[in-house]
């Protein structure tokens, strides 16, 4: 059954509906309906596990040449008790840890520099189109109604990755000036590194940045939908998303849900996968590596499924929208 065919309400007759009280409806019908996440799992595993290939292959290649063929982490000053306890090793001797991660990277960074050159701009092409087609068929599974718009999907793509990578060169700014702030200026002076402070500043300017991008990227993703429910273009879709009255309010509150849910699921996931820690002397490397797969894999799945309940809702709230712009004409 098409989501036409049963709009979440954007109106009730005791007032308008909160857009989380329509996302908890639309996160049941999708639920309902797991074509719609199976299908989303399968484009997305249709470039992500090619390319997990082929950056496995080409790190390998790259760490043979490093190692005599050996994998021998210890040839690039990284001792066995630093590999097996990172954790631990990073808590006694924090600086002396850094120090041999960072002559590690600078043997194997000038090659991996080399390589991402012509693939990296190869992996975000091949991503925008395979994304383009993936949703466009996902969204017409939930729709049959809309309309086709893959070209304009793939250049609205396009502006929604430099937004996120120039999001990206903010935070990255933001930790550098903490390292400045924290670490290398007190060092500079004779003084220790105040890891608190650096701490602290990372974590505000990370969670800074994910509460602004939630407040603002409902842009990129209503954009797309737009174009195929009105068969726009580029510049007419970008327009139209600019142009939604208090309908923006519902995408704002549905994106910030979806971030604090983002959240959630990486918590769990690193609760799960803590979970056996407590019993490693009963576990096998064996069984810690698939239980670690195991809920890689649940985390990936439940983030396709959100994904898609999110496009979804806002198809549901458009819905609503235009009814009620209908019934005020009349």
């Amino acid at each position: 059954m098409a989501v036409t065919d049963n709009p979440v309400p954007y109106y009730k007759a005791g007032g308008p509906v909160r857009g989380t009280q329509s996302f908890v409806h639309t996160l049941s019908s999708c639920w309902s309906r797991p074509s719609l996440t199976g299908l989303e799992v399968l484009w997305r595993w249709a470039y992500g596990a090619p390319t997990l290939l082929v950056l496995w292959t080409l790190g390998r290649r790259v760490l043979a040449e490093h190692t005599a063929g050996t994998y021998e982490l210890s040839v690039l000053g990284l001792n066995r008790v630093l590999v097996n306890d990172p954790v631990g090793s990073l808590t006694a001797d924090p600086m002396g840890v850094v120090a041999k991660f960072e002559g590690a990277a600078g043997l194997l960074l000038p090659d991996f520099l080399r390589i991402a050159m012509w693939l990296a701009p190869l992996l975000v092409a091949v991503w925008i189109v395979v994304s383009s087609v993936g949703r466009t068929v996902v969204l017409r599974r939930a729709d049959s109604a809309l309309k086709p718009r893959v070209f304009t999907l793939m250049i609205l793509q396009v502006i929604r990755l430099a937004a996120l990578a120039g999001s990206f060169w903010v935070w990255f700014s933001g930790i550098r000036f903490a390292a400045q702030v924290a670490v290398i200026g007190p060092m500079s002076a004779g003084q220790e590194p105040n890891l608190v402070l650096y701490c602290a500043i990372s974590i505000v300017t990370t969670l800074g940045l994910f509460v602004l991008w939630g407040v603002v990227s409902w842009f990129f993703s209503i954009a797309p939908l737009l174009a195929m429910i009105r068969g726009l273009g580029v510049s007419g879709s970008l327009k139209a998303a600019l142009r939604l009255g208090s309908l923006k309010s519902k995408l704002v509150e549905i994106n910030l849900v979806m971030g604090i849910v983002k959240i959630g699921l990486i918590v769990l996931g690193m609760v799960f996968s803590a979970t056996p820690l407590p019993f490693q002397t009963a576990t096998t490397p064996g069984f810690l590596a698939c239980w670690w797969a195991g809920v890689t894999l649940l985390y990936l799945v439940g983030s396709d499924f959100f994904h898609v309940a999110r496009l979804v809702a806002y198809l549901n709230l458009w819905r609503g929208h235009e009814e009620e712009i209908s019934l005020r004409d009349k």
